[in-house]
């Protein structure tokens, strides 16, 4: 069982290193055999939910302390996230005069909390692990009121939104999961962490099912805005990252926590922006396209950049470089 349990956790770590190439592997086949991925878009919300179980599962009450021994750190992340994204998006929307469902669909990711997938991104980029989880847990925790708050101010101009409604399908989909991983985790850790290894790659697919799902039923209308949504999604993402790190190093944060926040700011939730749009505005059904996209290229993104952040820190620690800069 043992020797089962190993072979899956080292699947399970290239899935989530591997987790872009895996998500166009199901975007490609959904794209062709839609029959076949068509139906997954009716438990979005049950793959998302499982997703942060996980995430749940993978918390420790330790893992707190951080919020308390870093806390200049996780406040920079947790303000770059529910400012420069949701300013972004509105911008981009603004400047390309983005029809109405892409709007939507753009701003929903820019509204939502940091993604699980930006811990991992971090870790190979050799930036702070710790603090990654920590400004995840903050920013997640904070959704159930931030996310619609924001999607409430920012998307108003384009569709009605239900501040109420997508506050219950935020606790739903978010925070009642998370918090039943943690509660479980607290009650029989041991036994989690035999099986802990596993969430990761349970994780992957779900995410992969859930972007599967929203390709296979919006085939022929991502053949006519594919490009355009990609475009304004990369724009996005590498801003958030871009002014993520400039935040941090306007407040003189060291390399590796500098590399976390970045990371954090420009890597979304986007699996909640897709859930809440096809709950929260079945009548803008490309609303879900936008986040859709960015679970794929924040990931393809996020790889590049954490590659070139883990060579800086390389060559800082070099032999005749000197230390390690106390600034990025």
């Amino acid at each position: 069982m043992e020797k089962i349990l190993n072979k899956i956790a080292k699947i399970s770590s290239l899935a989530s290193r591997y987790i872009g190439i895996i998500i166009i592997a199901f975007s490609c086949v959904a794209f062709f055999w839609r029959d076949g991925f068509a139906w997954m878009t009716n438990y979005t919300s049950v793959f998302l939910g499982v997703i942060m179980f996980g995430m749940g599962l993978t918390i420790k009450m330790e893992d707190f302390r951080i919020v308390f021994s870093r806390p200049k750190e996780v406040v920079i992340g947790a303000v770059a996230q529910y400012t420069i994204m949701p300013v972004v998006a509105w911008i981009l929307c603004k400047v390309m005069n983005l029809p109405a469902d892409l709007a939507l669909g753009v701003i929903l990711v820019g509204c939502c909390p940091g993604g699980t997938a930006s811990n991992v991104i971090t870790y190979i980029a050799g930036g702070d692990v710790a603090l990654s989880v920590g400004m995840t847990i903050v920013s997640t925790l904070a959704a159930p009121l931030a996310t619609p708050f924001l999607v409430y101010v920012l998307a108003g101009a384009w569709v009605e939104v239900s501040f109420w409604a997508m506050v219950l399908s935020v606790i739903k989909v978010i925070l009642v999961p998370v918090l039943l991983g943690i509660i479980l985790r607290s009650l029989a850790g041991e036994h989690v962490d035999k099986v802990s290894d596993v969430m990761p790659l349970i994780s992957v697919i779900a995410i992969a099912m859930i972007i599967g799902g929203i390709v296979a039923v919006n085939a022929d209308k991502i053949l006519n805005c594919g490009v355009l949504v990609l475009g304004v999604v990369a724009i996005h993402n590498f801003c958030g990252m871009m002014l993520g790190l400039l935040a941090a190093k306007i407040f003189h944060v060291e390399y590796s926590r500098t590399t976390a926040i970045a990371i954090e700011v420009g890597m979304q939730n986007s699996g909640l922006a897709v859930s809440l749009a096809a709950a929260n505005f079945a009548a803008n059904p490309l609303a879900t396209l936008p986040g859709a996209i960015f679970s794929v290229w924040h990931n393809i993104a996020g790889s590049i950049f954490a590659g070139i952040r883990r060579a800086g820190a390389e060559r800082q620690t070099e032999p005749g470089s000197g230390k390690l800069a106390e600034e990025s």
